[in-house]
């Protein structure tokens, strides 16, 4: 039995179900420690250091109090905390300046205050610069915080850097949380370390009140960098990066050494941030075997990754339902000295989301992203689905991870985080901003473990379907214009047909042309073309009648997202452009 588990049954014996202390879990996963491995070489299988999670109780919540000050404008802190609370990244990066921070003095405690031997414990002066984090999140009116404790100035839990998230968009406030504390279970994967935060903030900014206001529920997650690799047992000097836009093409124009004279390492970092070393040299030999549809597929992941981890992580993310990983949200790294890459999760709040999506009325997930087509626009996974042996070394680890996650076992943890984390999300903090009534936060959390078997069964329909695909920009051609659209795939080797529609609505309704039974992805339209908008609808369908929408999608401002559809607009001078969105 491996020591998280031991820690966890002596856990379950010692601990009361208290509002802010330790719940156990009655029903225990599988044994699964014969089946760990030790990072020693190229190959080897990865696994975490047993140790940081020995006395973790993943319910339990602490208390931090931040006391926030303007500080110099040297260090950028000169700002006041409603300054740094009025911005999203979005505006600083319109803004063209970093993100405004203030100094800030981290303690930590309990609900009676700061407690002796804790971080901060009788400090009177700032230990800490504060800005707001995320991306998308920092839209939302509570804001996420990275608060980043100075040198020689303390450090909790090991770390410098406390990431407190609001997860604005997760309804539970534990979502994330839960996907992280599962990883430490999981063979094969690695996870992050975690804890539930109640926050207080002082503003000693001018302006604010002086007097400690309540925050609400944070989760902490650790931050990835390379004190994170040694905690971990990892290779402190290895290389660690962070993907954002990044489905492991080449990338030429951005992915290059920091020697080369067009290197920019903003543009680079747009699509994959540099965590750890910086020598980009093994990673870009990677990207070129990964590329080099010459080389043989299975030859590739031999050489660079280790199977069992690649295959650990993609079942993990299709069986919990962790949709939006297919470009970012995680973390990749490889040890110094070793050509293996191994794949580590980051940002998880997206699993066990789907009833949520459906009491949200969620509307920017397509019917793609449901198991492995939604991996289909990575190259790497690509490569690897259309292997057999591969697609069938991913179904087993598939079937492990459902073995382990059954329904009895996560409605005991489900049941558990709620009963902690419910009253913090409908107390005078949060729940102005709670995205749930409480009757639907119910419903949400007891469908939560019935998901992995709704993912499964989502994962067996999409092995069934055509694979999605993307629709190009019409093309004037000496005889009329030119509508293509990539091929679509089969695992089955189906014949594929396609069926076109051209419409001037976003909807499709009253269609200008549409053609069923194409047998090639291209169509001649010789009709002439009136300036305005279009819209293209094309539907893959195989054989067996199963069918697939394309990739792209329009954003309507009013109506939400039109899945499938690929708009362009013909300017008056008969010129064709398709529509642009800025890359978030």
């Amino acid at each position: 039995m491996s020591k998280r588990i031991v820690a966890l049954v002596i856990l379950v014996y010692m601990c009361s179900n208290m509002l802010t202390g330790c719940i156990g879990y009655n029903v225990a996963p599988p044994d699964i420690s014969q089946q760990e491995g030790v990072v020693i070489g190229e190959g080897s299988k990865l696994e975490d250091n047993d140790m940081l999670y020995a006395n973790d109780d993943d319910t339990s919540v602490i208390t931090m109090y931040l006391t926030v000050s303007t500080g110099n404008a040297a260090e950028n802190t000169n700002h006041t905390w409603t300054e740094v609370n009025s911005y999203s990244v979005y505006d600083y990066e319109e803004m063209g300046v970093e993100r405004y921070a203030v100094n800030g003095l981290l303690q930590v405690g309990d609900e009676n205050g700061p407690t002796e031997g804790s971080l901060g414990y009788g400090k009177y002066i700032p230990n800490a610069v504060v800005t707001i984090r995320g991306q998308s999140s920092s839209l939302g009116r509570q804001k996420s915080y990275k608060i980043e404790i100075q040198d020689g100035k303390g450090e909790w839990n090991g770390q410098r850097v406390i990431n407190l998230n609001k997860h604005v968009f997760d309804g539970t406030r534990f979502r994330n949380k839960l996907m992280f504390d599962l990883l430490e279970e999981m063979p094969g994967l690695m996870a992050l370390q975690t804890q539930f935060v109640h926050l207080y903030v002082k503003d000693d900014t001018p302006g604010g009140n002086g007097q400690f206001v309540d925050y609400g529920l944070y989760t902490q997650v650790e931050q990835p960098n390379k004190s994170f690799l040694k905690r971990h047992g990892l290779d402190a000097n290895g290389h660690l990066y962070k993907i954002n836009q990044f489905e492991f093409y080449r990338y030429e124009d951005v992915i290059m050494l920091r020697s080369d004279k067009d290197y920019d390492e903003k543009a680079f970092e747009e699509r994959i941030e540099i965590k750890g070393n910086n020598d980009h040299s093994k990673l870009i030999a990677m990207l070129e075997d990964v590329n080099n549809d010459t080389l043989n597929t299975k030859d590739v992941i031999k050489k660079w990754f280790e199977e069992d981890n690649l295959m650990s992580w993609l079942a993990f993310q299709i069986i919990t339902g962790n949709q939006d990983t297919m470009s970012r949200n995680t973390l990749i790294y490889s040890p110094q000295n070793h050509k293996t890459w191994y794949f580590i999760s980051w940002d998880c709040d997206g699993g066990f989301s789907l009833k949520e999506n459906e009491v949200d009325e969620v509307q920017w997930l397509g019917e793609w992203q449901n198991g492995v087509s939604n991996y289909w626009g990575n190259r790497l996974f690509r490569r690897i689905l259309m292997d057999d042996e591969l697609r069938d070394a991913l179904d087993k680890k598939i079937q492990e991870y459902k073995g382990i996650l059954t329904e009895a076992y996560l409605k005991e943890r489900v049941d558990a985080y709620a009963q902690v984390v419910k009253p913090y999300v409908y107390g005078p903090a949060d729940s102005l901003n709670a995205p749930l009534t409480m009757e639907e936060y119910d419903i949400v959390c007891n469908a939560i473990p019935k998901e992995v078997q709704l993912n499964y069964e989502n994962y067996l329909n999409s092995l069934q379907k055509p694979m999605p695909f993307y629709i190009g920009v019409p093309e004037e051609a000496e005889s009329g214009t030119i509508i293509r659209w990539d091929n679509s795939y089969d695992f089955q080797g189906e014949l594929i047909t396609y069926t076109l529609t051209l419409s001037r609505n976003f909807d499709l309704s009253d269609p200008i042309l549409q053609v069923e039974g194409l047998k090639i992805p291209e169509y001649l339209y010789q009709e002439d073309w009136e300036p305005g908008q279009y819209f293209i609808r094309v539907i893959a369908k195989d054989a067996s009648g199963n069918t697939q929408q394309a990739f792209d999608s329009y954003n309507s401002t009013e109506y939400g997202t039109q899945h499938g559809v690929k708009c362009f607009y013909v300017l008056n001078d008969g010129t064709i452009v398709g529509e642009v969105y800025d890359e978030e």
